[in-house]
């Protein structure tokens, strides 16, 4: 660490922007470089804007594109996961193709690229990502790809290959999720949990196993909704609702400012 006498003045300077401290009588307010926030309102942000760290607001302006992804990717597995637990004795998820297509895919990588337009690499990463995972996912129940026909005299390669693809988007899923681990319960929880659903969805497929895939699409279900309170987190203000959400950061280590 350089001693600060011994710096040039200019070198100081830069030192003194660059500082992240907080402020106030209750230590409510936190000083980045020079500018002053609310830490509340910085805290607010990890559910509404997908945002994984206390970050001012983009200087681009333009409307936060988060509620719309996660509004996206909270039907589209509310859908599927009530048909993998098989509510109401549903069997055949066939009707979450056009949701995943379109809604959970299509509009979701839309609003992922838009995030990545207001500098929030986390946010573009996750909602491009799984917009990429619904519409790869929709694929396997059209016929014009062809991919289930490839396997249909080998059924349980088919099992087994869906196995490997969810396996994967829970390891790129569970990398997310140490992501958010300094942002607020909602926030980590929704990653943390959508692991575990992708973990006995993959499990669900590999040993063929109807109880736990059911598992699987309860465990989503919880996803689909604490998505939804994600986005509500995003959309609703003090002007527009009576409602709105009070952020619940995670515990830090005593000696981590942040």
């Amino acid at each position: 660490m350089p001693h600060y006498d011994s710096l040039d003045p200019a070198v100081y300077n830069d030192l003194e922007l660059q500082k992240v401290h907080t402020g106030g009588d209750n230590h409510e307010f936190l000083f980045i470089g020079r500018q002053k926030f609310l830490k509340e309102d910085l805290y607010s942000a990890f559910g509404g804007t997908l945002n994984p760290g206390l970050a001012p607001p983009s200087s681009h302006k333009f409307a936060n594109p988060a509620p719309l992804g996660l509004s996206a990717f909270a039907l589209t597995t509310f859908v599927l996961s009530m048909c993998n637990a098989r509510a109401m004795g549903i069997t055949i998820p066939n009707v979450v193709v056009g949701l995943a297509a379109f809604y959970g895919g299509l509009v979701q990588l839309i609003a992922g690229i838009w995030e990545i337009a207001l500098e929030n690499t986390f946010g573009g990463t996750a909602l491009s990502s799984f917009g990429g995972f619904w519409m790869s996912f929709s694929t396997l129940y059209i016929p014009f790809f062809g991919i289930a026909d490839a396997y249909e005299e080998h059924p349980e390669q088919f099992a087994s290959a869906v196995g490997f693809f969810l396996l994967g988007w829970a390891i790129f899923t569970a990398g997310m999720t140490v992501c958010t681990m300094k942002s607020t319960v909602a926030f980590f929880s929704l990653f943390f949990l959508l692991t575990i659903t992708f973990l006995i969805l993959s499990i669900g497929e590999f040993t063929q196993n109807t109880s736990v895939t059911r598992a699987g699409g309860v465990i989503g279900v919880i996803v689909a909704f604490i998505a939804w309170y994600d986005a509500f987190a995003g959309i609703a203000t003090r002007e527009n609702s009576y409602i709105t959400v009070k952020p619940l950061p995670l515990p830090k280590p005593h000696r981590t400012l942040l």
